[in-house]
């Protein structure tokens, strides 16, 4: 397959007496410049980015969570490949990293999740399955609560809305069982009222608001999957819960979870109540407040005196979620957007033409796991740039792009000129299915994109869909190695590398 691709990218070549029309404006290149592109695009290899996948999610490296000394040791193993190639350092003090403040929390075997059913004798206990039916809050507090449980809805105290989920319902001293996000979603039709709940949506509102009333542990309805993005209170035990737990939280009561939430959705109004079923929950973890992150930053200089000012940004996060209390693997979470990344820089860094404008390579930190409100290595980056926001003309940002037949993309309908060239890059040499959407983020920053988006930077997420594990992946132990497909790498890596080395000559892009 990759012979037929070098084959027809020569004829496509040839058939142009010296000159090589490419790109959304038509830029031209010398055809002996295009050759030496397309064999520097040829030294991305699936098989290295496998490697490379498979050195990431490695028990050394730990999962990889910001902060640790296993996060640390990988990201030198990014930096010794990029001090390897040539890429050169861009961050703090002539090093490739970015450090920014970053309190984190580890999590242990011990975990345990207990339903207290009592019968006549005394009393039957439940134990529920670790990550198929629980795991332990990221941010959990070590300890142990045994008390009742109130349902809470939302979880929200939003006076100028006139909603209180605690409104009528104690909860010192108990366990609240609370849902994910707001009553109101962010439809074409209600994002306007979305925009109001909006601040009510985040992880670390909803379980310090709990502590606020007294709660002294929570069942989050979130999966269950693995989720160190929320914020931290001495003391305070919780754990992510699925359909399992919330069955049996809602038996004998009278009502349906189903039920419940749809009435809570359609009138605006809580359903709050006690009821009457004793959980023990317990954790075993280890804070630490004075946490410092880091982003993993390389730089490629333009060659051009005047459109080297101008930067295009290649990133993806490095982090995952570490152990909780299993490895978290993260293969395709995000360890294979840093194998594309690498992909690309190498094969930059390696090509006898060098763009015109300024490539920056950014591994973000603490995308997954945060006190504020996620993906902090890129709202860190935003707030002290190291290469100027005006002059950065996209930010390329990847999740996922390593499995699956189809290459996937969100803002290619919001930046269609920007667009214009993938397409023509992936017609030219890779010929696979794409997709793509417009550039969206209203709610809570779930990717490194949104922060370049909201400080008006063009910015697009690539990944790719196509592959079916039948069972669930995300934010759990089963995203390894036997989901990824080196092809799709590749081809990624080979799709982002022709068109970041085209649009990086065009004389002017208007991408914005």
């Amino acid at each position: 397959m990759k012979k037929f691709r070098f084959i027809a990218a020569l004829t496509v070549l040839l058939a142009f007496s010296g000159i090589f029309s490419f790109g959304a404006q038509e830029a031209q290149k010398p055809a002996d410049d295009q050759l030496k592109i397309v064999d520097a695009m040829h030294l991305i290899s699936s098989n290295t980015l496998y490697d490379y996948v498979k050195e990431l999610v490695s028990d050394k490296f730990g999962g990889r969570l910001t902060g640790t000394k296993e996060y640390e040791a990988c990201a030198a193993w990014v930096e010794s490949l990029l001090k390897t190639w040539g890429v050169q350092p861009a961050g703090d003090n002539g090093t490739y990293r970015q450090k920014f403040p970053n309190p984190f929390t580890q999590v242990f075997p011990g975990g345990v999740c207990v339903m207290q059913i009592p019968v006549k004798n005394g009393v039957i206990n439940k134990s529920y399955r670790y990550e198929d039916e629980f795991i332990p809050g990221g941010t959990s507090g070590s300890g142990e609560v045994t008390a009742e449980v109130v349902y809470v809805g939302y979880g929200i105290t939003a006076p100028e809305l006139g909603y209180d989920d605690y409104k009528g319902v104690d909860v010192q001293g108990k366990i609240v069982l609370m849902d994910p996000e707001v009553p109101v979603g962010p439809g074409v039709k209600t994002l306007d009222l979305f925009m109001k709940w909006r601040p009510y949506s985040f992880h670390q509102y909803k379980l310090k608001n709990a502590a606020a009333h007294g709660a002294k542990g929570m069942l989050y309805n979130y999966g269950p999957i693995g989720n160190p993005n929320n914020a931290y209170v001495e003391g305070f035990i919780y754990h992510h819960v699925g359909e399992a737990v919330v069955k049996d939280v809602f038996a004998g009561t009278g009502k349906t979870y189903g039920d419940t939430v749809i009435k809570i959705r359609k009138e605006l109004k809580p359903q709050s109540f006690a009821t009457g079923k004793t959980f023990t929950i317990k954790n075993i973890t280890e804070h630490h407040p004075d946490g410092v992150g880091f982003n993993v930053i390389g730089v490629i200089p333009g060659t051009d005196p005047i459109l080297k000012d101008e930067v295009i940004v290649i990133g993806g996060h490095l982090d995952h979620l570490g152990r909780m209390w299993e490895l978290m693997p993260g293969a395709n979470d995000n360890a294979t957007a840093v194998a594309v990344g690498l992909g690309v820089a190498e094969a930059m860094a390696k090509c006898a033409v060098k763009p015109k404008r300024t490539t920056v390579f950014a591994f973000f930190g603490s995308e997954e796991q945060s006190e504020n409100q996620g993906t902090e290595g890129s709202h860190y980056y935003t707030e002290h740039p190291i290469f100027p926001l005006e002059k950065t003309v996209v930010m390329i940002n990847m999740e996922g792009p390593g499995s699956g037949d189809e290459i996937s993309a969100s803002g290619g309908k919001t930046y269609p000129a920007f667009w214009s060239f993938v397409e023509k890059a992936n017609n030219a040499y890779i010929h696979r299915r794409l997709s793509t959407g417009a550039a969206a983020y209203p709610g809570r920053p779930r990717q490194d994109s949104a922060w370049f988006f909201w400080k008006g930077v063009p910015a697009l997420t690539f990944g790719s869909r196509g592959f079916n594990p039948g069972r669930p992946t995300y934010h759990n132990t089963h995203d390894d190695l036997s989901l990824i497909t080196p092809e799709i790498m590749e081809d990624i890596a080979q799709l982002l590398f022709m068109t970041v080395m085209d649009i990086s000559d065009e004389p002017a892009l208007k991408f914005k």
